[in-house]
């Protein structure tokens, strides 16, 4: 089994070596050091050949050891002498190192000789102590180079360290030859798979040097990688279970099934943690390539993750919302990220994905902050305090005390903010840097041009649908004209005809108001009619609640808390829209609740504003229908409402200066929450 292996192995590193030969013949730089490593290189491979090919006791692989070792050598002194021009000594200990390896072949060839044994015995212990004597002092040479080597060349200390690692394993085996240890057999096997894993360096070291650069794909390189890991852990297992069948004795079998079994479910393990994968990922690419990121591979995620909404028609993942936020977040290996929607110069929650931490609005300086630079937040600086004062201030402290948020990444499109994203914190805990901050920064702006984009067909859909409805009640507008016209006529011939006083003034009036009442109707309705500007006035808020309650005390029950004569409090509103919009929030409530459910009318004083409450104990809604149904036109969740009570609410709110906030939950009902500016006592005696 161990001649099995050995010649595998060696046949495995024999052609690394000759395929990463061949690549580098074919580039043809024909500089000294590049020629000086094209010759090692199918030196080695030569060498393996042999190894795997031919008999240990053969002559040939002993010259093609001295030949590998010759040749390593010539192609480190090829990197002294291009760095140290002049430096003779040095080039002298080379010499005499490369004479050393040449000695140990020539002892190779003479112990092929017919002679009596105690001189083939002889002769052997010296070659054994001529190769140690050849990798020891190749291991000084290479620690020599390593401190020689400019920090800028990492593909010159990959190099050593593969030549270090080739030269340490041939000392351990030769000292165990020398002593004669019993697992010198399985030092012959771990010397194969030895030389495999410095192939791969070879391969790494060639793609990172500037003198010689293999184009290697990040792919490419982890599957590489990962190769030469398996067959670093079945090497492994085969040298312990060797081990434990020569020193376990009748318990052998037993030792070797607990190594196989043990090894495996540790791989296992390792394999399934995402943290591993994670922390892999960052040192490759911190380590084997220049960059960071294989931009083309991220941008074409990117770019489908946007592109491309979830098969599942109920999947969260349709929302385009939520696919800039995995998109944005898969840059960085985030396991989840929350996206803040701009509105009304501030920063509200809008959607998640995979989001585990609080979840609040960012607030009106965030808004400003991130408008205002387009700087990406790194969260950690902050809560440290090395943030500068105004990016402190600017995060909410809901944020800064999120141990599960990173970082926050602006989006702007044309020079405004369109939202921002919260990053989760990547399994491989690090600090973001410049190509972090570059990646980020771009992405963000395309995410927001997708979001702008979709904001955009949005209005255009809500301006076709305004339009649709135009066009379905101009037949009824028609109608409700021809109305007016008759009741106006019935109107004057019954001051004409009518016989009875009594029934003739009753009937005027009655038809004088319908009649009044549809042509205001029909005004409201046309789409050249344009309301008239009326300036803001002091409202007594207190006393329109108290109203509004009495007026409807007879259909539902309504509770008012603020008396009008006990706390009268003034905002700057319209009196009619204010109890128009009151009107549409209590009939909401109403057809939520229960017929025994009172509806609740407050009136409070906040700071500089006028807060107006009206809560119910209803059905409730989802947070995703208040965010994305609730305000929209001819959205409903009535099977008879037209859906615009609570669009019109917001606008006549807004047209007021003052803001609709909105909190619900299934089940437990909902509150509406009208913020006026306050009157002052200039503007009330005024």
């Amino acid at each position: 089994m161990t001649a099995t292996l050995i010649l595998w192995s060696h046949a495995l590193a024999a052609l690394l070596f000759g395929a990463l030969g061949l690549s580098q013949v074919r580039r043809g730089e024909g500089l000294w050091p590049h020629g000086a490593f094209v010759t090692a290189l199918v030196a080695t491979s030569l060498w393996a050949l042999a190894v795997a090919g031919l008999d240990s006791q053969d002559v040939a692989p002993r010259i093609a050891e001295s030949a590998r070792n010759i040749a390593w050598l010539g192609f480190m002194l090829a990197l002294v002498r291009r760095d140290r021009a002049g430096n003779y000594a040095l080039g002298a200990v080379y010499f005499v190192v490369m004479a050393i390896a040449a000695a140990s072949a020539l002892l190779a060839v003479v112990q092929g000789v017919p002679m009596e044994h105690e001189a083939l015995t002889a002769i052997g212990s010296a070659r054994l102590v001529f190769r140690m004597m050849a990798a020891v002092s190749a291991l000084v040479l290479i620690h020599h180079l390593y401190q020689a080597a400019p920090a800028s060349r990492g593909g010159i200390r990959l190099v050593v360290l593969a030549l270090a690692a080739m030269w340490s394993i041939d000392l351990l085996l030769f000292t165990a030859r020398y002593f004669e240890i019993q697992w010198a057999p399985s030092l012959a096997v771990l010397r194969g798979v030895t030389m495999i894993g410095c192939a791969a360096l070879l391969v790494v070291a060639v793609h990172r040097s500037g003198d010689w650069t293999l184009a290697l794909s990040r792919p490419i390189a982890v599957r590489a990688l990962s190769a030469v890991g398996f067959v670093l852990y079945v090497g492994l297992t085969i040298l312990a279970t060797s081990l434990a069948e020569s020193y376990a004795g009748p318990y052998a079998r037993i030792a070797q099934t607990a190594i196989v079994f043990g090894a495996t479910a540790a791989v296992l393990t390792l394999l399934s943690t995402p943290w591993l994968r994670a922390w892999t990922k960052v040192k490759v690419a911190k380590h084997l390539f220049r960059h960071r990121y294989d931009y083309r591979a991220e941008w074409q995620r990117f770019t489908d993750t946007l592109g491309k909404p979830s098969a599942a028609p109920d999947d969260n993942a349709e929302s385009l919302d939520t696919r800039v936020v995995k998109a944005v977040a898969d840059l960085t290996d985030s396991p989840g990220g929350l996206l803040l929607v701009a509105q009304g110069g501030s920063l509200e929650c809008g959607a998640t994905w995979n989001w585990t931490g609080a979840v609040e609005g960012g607030g009106e300086v965030l808004a400003r902050y991130l408008a205002g630079g387009a700087r990406i937040v790194e969260l950690d600086p902050v809560r440290a305090g090395r943030g500068g004062d105004e990016e402190f201030a600017s995060v909410p402290a809901w944020l800064r005390t999120c141990p599960e948020a990173w970082a926050i990444v602006p989006l702007l499109h044309g020079g405004s903010l369109v939202g921002a994203i919260v990053l989760a914190r990547p399994p491989v805990d690090r600090a973001l840097d410049w190509e972090d901050f570059d990646l980020l920064r771009v992405a963000g702006r395309q995410a927001a041009s997708y979001l702008a984009e979709d904001r955009a067909h949005a209005a255009l859909a809500d301006a076709a649908r305004f339009d649709e409805f135009n066009r379905r009640f101009a037949f009824i507008l028609h109608d409700i004209k021809n109305l007016v016209s008759q009741l106006t006529l019935v109107a004057r011939n019954a001051e004409r005809h009518a016989d009875n006083p009594d029934f003739r003034v009753d009937m005027v009036a009655t038809l004088k108001d319908s009649s009044d009442r549809m042509n205001v109707l029909l005004a409201r309705l046309s789409q050249h009619h344009a309301a008239p500007s009326e300036p803001l006035m002091p409202v007594d808020v207190a006393a329109l609640v108290a109203r509004v309650a009495t007026a409807r005390r007879g259909q539902h029950p309504i509770v008012a808390h603020g008396s009008a004569a006990t706390s009268p409090l003034f905002a700057q509103a319209h009196g009619a829209r204010l109890e128009q919009v009151l009107g549409h929030l209590v009939q909401n409530g109403i057809e939520a609740s229960m017929a025994d459910d009172p509806i609740l009318l407050s009136v409070k004083r906040l700071g500089d504003r006028v807060a107006i409450d009206v809560i119910d104990s209803g059905c409730g809604m989802t947070p995703a229908f208040v965010r994305d149904q609730l305000f929209r036109p001819f959205v409903s969740s009535k099977p008879t409402g037209f859906g615009i009570g609570a669009f019109e609410t917001r606008q006549l709110v807004h047209a007021m200066g003052g803001a609709l906030d909105v909190t619900s939950s299934e089940g437990r009902g909902t509150r509406f929450r009208i913020l006026l500016p306050i009157a002052t006592e200039m503007d009330i005696a005024a």
